[in-house]
This record gives C-alpha cells, structure tokens and sequence, in this order.
C-alpha cells in the first residue's frame, strides 16, 4: 500500500474514531427527561440551550469535521502530486511553496490539517472557487495570478540619478564591482530597515556587530544581486544560454529597476533546482521574510525564494 493511501486511511479511521466518542459523550452528557428530574435539578434556559438546539449545532460540527477532514487528506497527498504548469515547464506539487500558501490564507499549521483546510475554503469563497478546502490545480493557479500580480508593475530601467552603491559589507561576494552593486535609493534604505529588524530577532540566530549590523562572516540576507543592466542581463544570457526565460527575462527584468533584489537565504543562491529550493524555503531566515518583508515594502516572486521586490505605494 502506497505511503498516501495509508495515510488517507488512517485520516478516515480517525474521523470515525472521533465522530463516534463525540456521538457517545453527548449521549452520556444529555441531561435526563424533565419528569425524571428532581424540580431542584432544574438547568435555567439560559445556561444550556434546548436539546433540540444542541443537537442541530452537534451535527454542523460533525459535518465539519468530516468536510475538512477529507480536503486535509487530499491535501497531504496533492502537496506532492498535484500538476501544474509555469514557465512553459510541467510542475509537480505545490510543497515548496508552503510558507507562502499558509501566509497568504494566515494559516498556522501545516498544509496537511484541518486548520489549513478551513482557512483555504474561506479564501476559495472569497475568490469565487468552490470552498471545498482542498488545493487542486486550479486553487493553486489562483494563488500564482494572485502572487504574481503584488510583483512591480513598472519595470523601465533605473536612471543613474535613482541608482546608490551598495556597501561592500551589505553583498553576498564583499568583492564585486561597484557597478554591480548599485540598488534603487528608496530600495535600498527599506532593505537596510528590513535587516535591521531581522539582526534585532534573536531567534534568527544572525551573527551582529554590536551596532546591530550583521558581521562581514554572515552569509544570511546579503545582496546577492541587485541592479543588472540590459548589457550585463545580456552577457548572462549570453553565458547560460539554456537558462530560459524565466531564469533570465529578456525585455522586462525587475532587476532593470534597481528595486528586485537576489536575498541570500541558504543553499545554492539562486539555483531553481527543487531540492535547492525545498532547502531555502525551510530556512529561519527565508520563514521570517515571508512573514516580515511585507511591512518593508518588498513582495516575493513566488518562484525563487531569494527574489524579492521592492513595491512603492504607486508600484
């Protein structure tokens, strides 16, 4: 028997399971008939609603229950299985991109729980899908339209005037050019604010000057790559060839504005290989940045979990 099949079934035992010890306490609980009640044994109306009442609140929990129970068995095999397509490329599953699914519908558990299940049908209804609570392709290239459509909008090139030079200490390699290190000015005072709040957690466990910067051995949020111009987004191509579009866009690059910034968040850097990235998105530091960067102005690009775009009031 397959791992998912014995995992759908061990769900479905436990929805029995626990339908039946509900069904069994509530007849073990029920208050016995008036006329068999002593009139001090009276419970005020106000205290316990009607049996009648009881019983029909009992049932919505149990269909409940058993509605949710099912989707986060579904769930838990789909989060592998499930196709999709991006890119032009066939993809299989939707695990890597947990931490931004549960973010999006504010779920705290896993993707395999009742929890996930129920906040997924709320957003489902809000977005005019079936509120079944499971994650089937469709649901799921909702959230990809959804995600990509919070990236920047406007892409034209950064012009000299919008560009700073980062600091050495602030990139990934401390040895690359000064033209390499240019970031959009508004961009960069939001990324120096966004790590300045991530060097304060102490749960993150970053390694800090005393000053609260991070020091020059911590490899964690340093600017991998910033502002690339159409002549060095060029050049790459030239030298990868075979990196697809996705990988490396021709016309229309964030990279072009000086606003999308390349965040070193473990593993190969920017390697889309799925087990490269099922590594970064289980890091601490790739986890706070889905919850925190938000309030610092920057949206993911779903795909890469080092992509991160700096989106003004009016971006």
């Amino acid at each position: 028997m397959s791992s998912g099949k014995s995992v759908f079934i061990k769900r479905v035992s436990l929805l029995v399971l626990t339908i039946f010890v509900f069904l069994r306490t509530e007849r073990i609980t029920a208050p016995p008939p008036a006329e068999n009640r002593p009139a001090s044994d009276t419970i005020p109306a106000h205290v316990e609603p009607p049996v009648e009442t009881r019983a029909e609140e009992s049932t919505e929990k149990i269909t409940a229950i058993a509605k949710f129970a099912f989707a986060a068995a579904q769930n838990s095999q789909l989060k592998t299985s499930v196709g999709w397509s991006f890119g032009g490329k066939q993809q299989q599953g939707w695990q890597i991109y947990e931490p931004l699914l549960r973010e999006t519908i504010k779920a705290g558990t896993d993707a395999s729980g009742n929890e996930f299940a129920a906040a997924l049908s709320q957003q489902q209804k809000s977005a005019g899908l079936p509120p079944n609570g499971t994650l089937d392709e469709t649901t799921f290239q909702w959230f990809v339209t959804e995600w990509q459509s919070n990236r920047l909008k406007q892409r034209s090139p950064a012009t000299a005037e919008e560009l700073v030079g980062g600091s050495h200490a602030d990139f990934y390699d401390p040895g690359r050019p000064a033209e390499l290190r240019q970031v959009e000015r508004e961009t960069y005072a939001a990324y120096k604010r966004m790590v300045a709040a991530a060097a304060a957690n102490k749960s993150l466990n970053l390694k800090t000057n005393p000053d609260g910067t991070l020091m020059a051995n911590e490899r964690f949020l340093k600017i991998v790559s910033s502002h690339r111009s159409k002549e060095y987004q060029n050049q790459l191509r030239a030298a990868s060839p075979n990196s697809g579009r996705a990988a490396l866009a021709v016309n229309f690059s964030p990279h072009f504005t000086g606003r999308a910034l390349d965040i070193y968040v473990g593993g190969d850097p920017v390697s889309t290989e799925d087990n490269n990235r099922w590594m970064q998105i289980n890091t601490p530091v790739y986890q706070w940045l889905v919850k925190n960067a938000a309030q610092f102005g920057f949206r993911p690009y779903f795909y890469e979990p080092w992509h991160w775009e700096y989106v003004s009031a009016n971006g």
